[in-house]
C-alpha cells in the first residue's frame, strides 16, 4: 500500500480577508497542501507561527501595525531554517532585497498568485529559492547601486509630502544649501530628472514609504 502523502503545512499572513480567503481556496485543491494557519497582522504572525510551527509561511509586507519584513526578520531569529514566502504587489528592487535580506525564500507579486503561487510553495519547501521574473530584473538591474543613504532617503521622503527645502532644513536642523547637495546626490543616484521624478522611481523601487 502506498504511503499518504504528508502535506505542507502553511501559514498565510496577510490583512485582507479575501485574499486569504483565495489563498485557502487554492490550497484546498492540492492533495499535498494544508493550511494550518491565518494571521493579519506581523504580530500575529510572529504568534501563528510559534503555535503551529509551519512548513512554509506566506507573508505580506505592508500590514497594519507592523512590516512583514520585521516579522520575517523575529521568525527567522527564533527559527533560523523557517521557510518564507513573501506575497506582495510592490515590485521595487529595494523592498525584495530587504526582503530576501531579512531571510524571505521566495518573492512572489501578489498579480501572480493564481498562477504561480502553488508550484512556488513546493519549490521553497524542497528548499528552493523562487523570486518572481520582474522583481530579479529589478534586482539585477541594481545591483551595484550605491543606494540612498539614510539622510537622502529622509530628504526625499519630506519631498514627496510636499514641503519645500527652506522647511526641511528647518525640520531638519540643516542649512538650505545642505538640503540642496543632499537633492543634488540624489537626482544622481537614481538618475531622475528633477526632484518630483526622483520621488517616483523612490516610491517604484521602495527605497521610501508614504
Amino acid at each position: 500500500m502506498a504511503r499518504a502523502l504528508t502535506p505542507i503545512r502553511i501559514l498565510a499572513v496577510d490583512d485582507h480577508p479575501v485574499l486569504r480567503e483565495g489563498i485557502a481556496a487554492l490550497i484546498a485543491r492540492q492533495p499535498d497542501m494544508s493550511l494550518v494557519g491565518e494571521a493579519a497582522s506581523a504580530q500575529e504572525a510572529i504568534g501563528q507561527y510559534r503555535s503551529v510551527r509551519p512548513d512554509v509561511t506566506l507573508m505580506d509586507i505592508q500590514m497594519p501595525g507592523g512590516s512583514g519584513i520585521n516579522a520575517i526578520v523575529e521568525i527567522r531569529s527564533e527559527f533560523p531554517a523557517a521557510k518564507i514566502i513573501v506575497l506582495t504587489t510592490y515590485s521595487g528592487d529595494v523592498l525584495a532585497n530587504r526582503a530576501l535580506k531579512a531571510g524571505a525564500c521566495g518573492y512572489l507579486l501578489k498579480g501572480a498568485v493564481r498562477k504561480e503561487l502553488i508550484e512556488t510553495i513546493r519549490q521553497v519547501h524542497s528548499g528552493a529559492r523562487r523570486i518572481d521574473p520582474d522583481v530579479a530584473v529589478g534586482l539585477a538591474s541594481h545591483l551595484n547601486d550605491g543606494g540612498l543613504s539614510v539622510r537622502e532617503a529622509e530628504v526625499l521622503t519630506l519631498v514627496a509630502s510636499g514641503k519645500s527645502n527652506k522647511v526641511i532644513a528647518g525640520n531638519l536642523g540643516l542649512s538650505e544649501e545642505t538640503i540642496k547637495g543632499y537633492l543634488k546626490s540624489i537626482l544622481v543616484k537614481l538618475d531622475a530628472n528633477d526632484r518630483t521624478h526622483a520621488v517616483t522611481l523612490a516610491q517604484r523601487r521602495g527605497i521610501i514609504e508614504l
